[in-house]
Formats: C-alpha cells, structure tokens, sequence
C-alpha cells in the first residue's frame, strides 16, 4: 500500500506500508478518497510547524470511506462516507470530561502529532468519524476547516445587531465568514491582500472589506462603519504575531477578541490604555468540538455552504512529491488544494 510521507522539512518521499490489520474494539478501517492541505500541512512540509514532527504522514482534513469496523462501533457502519474529527484525546482526562476534547492536555492530532489520511486505508478510533452520507468526499474533506471557524465563532458569541471583525482571509479566516454571514451581524473582514477581499465579497457576500496597507488607516475605515463603536468582537485568523499584538485597537469598549491563529512568538500589547479601559475579554480558540462537525455537516446538506467556492486547485496522489510546493507560494492564490487519492 503506498503512503506519501514528509521525511523532513522540504522532503517528500512515496513509501510503501502493509496492508492495514483488521479493526479492534472501536476501531474503524477507512479508505482516503479527498484530502485538504491546510496550513498546517503547508507549514510542517517547510519545517514551520512547532508541533509537527518527522517522518510524518500528512493529513487531517479528509474525507473518507468505512471499510469495516470493529466490535462495540455503532456510530458508523461499513459503507459510510464521513468526515474525521482528527483530535485524539484521553476521554477520560479532566478537561475531556468538561467536555473540552478540543483541548485535551494529551491530544494528539492525526496527521501533526501521528500519521495522518495520506495513505490508501487506515485504522482509525471510530468515534472521531461523522457521517455525511449525502455529502461528496470533497465536502467532507473541508469539514474540519469550516469546524475550527465554527469553534471560533462560538468562542467570540456575536449576538443580533453586533459587529464583528475577522482580520485575515485565509482559510480559518474564510471558514469563520461562512457561519457570520448566517447570522445578523454587520460582518467586516480585513485583509492585506485586495484579491482575498475580492473573493469574500464574490463568493461570500461579505462586502465591508478593508485593505490593510500599513498607513494606519484601517482603524479609521472601520470607525466610519461603524460610527466610532468599532466591533463587538474581533476574530484575529492571521497567525501574525504583529496583529495578534495590535488587533485590541479595532475592538470597541466590552469587546471580545479571539485568537484562532497560532504563533509561537511572544505577544504586547497596550494594557492600560486599550485592554484594561475598554474592559475587553481576549480568548483563545484551538481545534473543534464534536458537535460542530454534525453541524456543519448538516449546513452543508442543507445548501447553507457552497463548498464548491473553496476549491480553487487540485492535485492527484501520484503528483504530490513534485507539485506539493508549489502551494507554499502565496502567489498561487490557493484557497483550498484538494488532493486526490
């Protein structure tokens, strides 16, 4: 059975693995059809990624076919299609039984801490698939993407008539987007780049975009949407330690700012006269509940996402030693790779 595995930072090798035992007690043995790369793949392929390791099988953003499972399964059967919720954690942990399996202390996340999807068939604990019978495989591969936006957005907790900023335009960024624009809110999205901007407003709808260009004068576009209030909750998606540290300014008095992107640099910022005399709340976000993927699952049934926007490349199992890279360049324009198995 062929896997393609990161031997190291920039190296990519196809390898051959035995075929997968049968599965044990709640166990289940899935086939890879689709696989999102995300940022996390992109980031451990360049040695970026402070929690990946190697060699390593990507892939965590997958969509999959039950093969069989094993004695005491009965959340999926043999024939299903379903997505992956990729965060193994120790259910019996203190935090898992908060119910905080996102954040388990010992979580380990398929595809970054253990081998993931990029491979033909697999073993997997079958409590960590969703079923999505009346998705395609390409849907259910971009259901994790949308369940850390989900998560965020739950974090934050936007009520009817409030603003809320979403700094950054990638895929997290775009994935929160897809759920805001379901609700009633004024939603503002910021950017440095004018042609992600342009695909919000496109395929999205979100037409309050602001081109961030360094001059300052961004804070001043979103005062003038919203009438001096500035917004009720921002939702930093960039990863940028510079915006993490700055994004205080663009949240009005009460305001609560998520962190859902991820830097390993350490974070100032202004406490007295931002943080402190505005009253704002900051929190983080990290991966997704279980409950999100049902729900975003069913979303997406319902006609509520087009998924079919996200995908703007593709690339076959076999072309992905040599045409991997080629998706580390933001000039490319990717906005979801979908690899084919």
């Amino acid at each position: 059975m062929k896997a393609i595995r990161f031997t190291r930072p920039e190296t990519i090798e196809v390898i051959e693995l035995p075929e997968p035992a049968l599965p044990g007690p709640g166990e289940a043995l899935v086939r890879t059809h689709r696989m999102g790369i995300c940022g996390t793949d992109l980031s451990g392929y360049l040695g970026k990624m402070p929690f990946f390791s190697y060699p390593r099988i990507p892939g965590h953003e997958l969509g999959l076919e039950v093969l069989a499972t094993g004695e005491g399964v009965s959340n999926v059967k043999a024939g299903d299609k379903v997505s992956l919720e990729p965060y193994v954690n120790d259910p019996g942990s203190v935090v898992s039984r908060k119910g905080a399996s996102n954040c388990c202390p010992g979580v380990q996340v398929l595809g970054v801490h253990q081998d993931g999807g990029l491979r033909d068939s697999w073993i997997v604990p079958a409590r960590k698939l969703h079923a999505g019978n009346d998705l395609s495989y390409d849907q259910l591969a971009l259901v994790e993407t949308l369940a850390i936006g989900y998560h965020a957005v739950q974090r934050g907790n936007p009520q009817p008539g409030e603003t809320v900023l979403v700094i950054g335009a990638g895929p997290i960024g775009l994935a929160c987007l897809e759920f805001l624009k379901l609700m009633d809110l004024r939603v503002v999205v910021m950017d440095m780049v004018q042609g992600r901007l342009d695909f919000c407003r496109k395929k999205l709808g979100i037409g309050n975009g602001i081109l961030v260009q360094g001059d300052g004068a961004e804070l001043e576009e979103l005062e003038n949407l919203t009438d001096g209030a500035l917004a009720d909750v921002v939702i930093d998606a960039t990863g940028s330690a510079v915006s993490m540290s700055t994004c205080f300014q663009y949240a009005g008095f009460t305001g609560r700012v998520v962190y859902v992107g991820i830097t390993t640099q350490e974070l100032k910022f202004p406490h007295a006269p931002v943080f402190h005399r505005r009253e704002l709340t900051l929190m983080a976000s990290r991966n997704a509940l279980p409950a999100d993927f049902g729900k975003i699952i069913g979303l997406i049934g319902k006609g509520k996402i087009d998924t079919d926007a996200w995908i703007t490349h593709r690339l076959g199992f076999d072309d992905v030693p040599t045409g991997f890279a080629r998706f580390t360049d933001p000039k490319v324009g990717a906005i979801k790779v979908i690899i084919e198995m």
